[in-house]
């Protein structure tokens, strides 16, 4: 079985572009490359992985695919490009250029205007991506979840992914509104969703396997096994578990072999288009 992590940042740290970091979060005040992710992901037993942008800048997904490009165990990069901007379709045709650029990722939850992703200029960045045939990662809370349904049955042909199901608030054991809204978003098959971020909408110091099962239970029942990607998104996990105790969770909630092999990796190859890299062809 080829284990994917489908999720995971990589930074050199910036206390400006990393502004996000607040004092409660010192443990990311660090830079987090590739040889200390291939050690946790190694003892974890995962052979690839996705790098995902943490920065809203260009500059960093350069930086990724840079990475990506000598460490044949990144498979692909989702990056950040102004999806706003009228050159669109001239970033994502340089972009395009490297292999490992699979998809784009916005921001959405930071936006002060939670109906962001309708506005025009946005939904022709999106419209953009399906003619480039790349992937979008949706990142949003709960309260957003709506207006993501609405994006995502104006392009039936694009592939979207909702990051860290979409946050609930866990740490206060809320379930509804955002159980019937994922349920909703579920409906349209061109959406997958990662089972990944889960520990950090928690309580930190005292989360217990049993109570993100509850939420996992929801998501599965949702989307069914075909549509679900484990992902670590380390190195935030790291504030509240290690690599191996976070992925381990997700692990442990299916029983089922088949369910298992499309959640810890062959979902991901297929959504994102993996290719192993470490085969050199004669």
């Amino acid at each position: 079985m080829k284990k994917i992590d489908a999720h995971h940042h990589l930074w050199k740290y910036s206390p400006v572009e990393h502004s996000w970091i607040d004092e409660q979060m010192n443990i990311l005040k660090n830079d987090f490359l590739p040889t200390e992710l291939w050690g946790e992901m190694q003892k974890a037993g995962y052979e690839g992985c996705v790098a995902v942008q943490a920065s809203q800048s260009e500059q960093e997904t350069q930086f990724l695919l840079s990475e990506a490009s000598v460490n044949p165990f990144i498979m692909g990069v989702v990056g950040w490009v102004n999806l706003s901007h009228s050159n669109i379709r001239e970033r994502l045709s340089y972009f395009s250029k490297f292999s490992d650029f699979k998809g784009v990722r916005h921001v959405l939850q930071d936006e002060e205007d939670d109906q962001f992703m309708l506005r025009e200029e946005f939904l022709n960045g999106i419209q953009a991506l399906e003619e480039f045939k790349l992937t979008y990662d949706i990142l949003i809370f709960p309260k957003h979840l709506p207006y993501a349904a609405q994006l995502v049955e104006k392009f039936p042909n694009q592939p979207f992914v909702l990051d860290h199901i979409a946050k609930p608030e866990i740490r206060d054991g809320k379930f509804s509104p955002w159980k019937e809204e994922i349920q909703q978003l579920a409906n349209y098959p061109n959406v997958y969703c990662k089972l990944s971020g889960m520990v950090t909408e928690a309580n930190w110091k005292n989360w217990t396997k049993e109570e993100l099962h509850q939420y996992i239970q929801i998501v599965v029942d949702a989307f069914g096994t075909d549509r679900l990607m484990i992902g670590s998104d380390w190195p935030v996990c790291k504030l509240a578990g290690e690599y191996e105790t976070v992925m381990q969770v997700v692990e442990d909630f299916f029983t089922d072999q088949a369910d298992l092999k499309k959640v810890l990796g062959e979902n991901a190859i297929q959504f994102y288009g993996l290719v192993s890299k470490d085969v050199i062809a004669e």
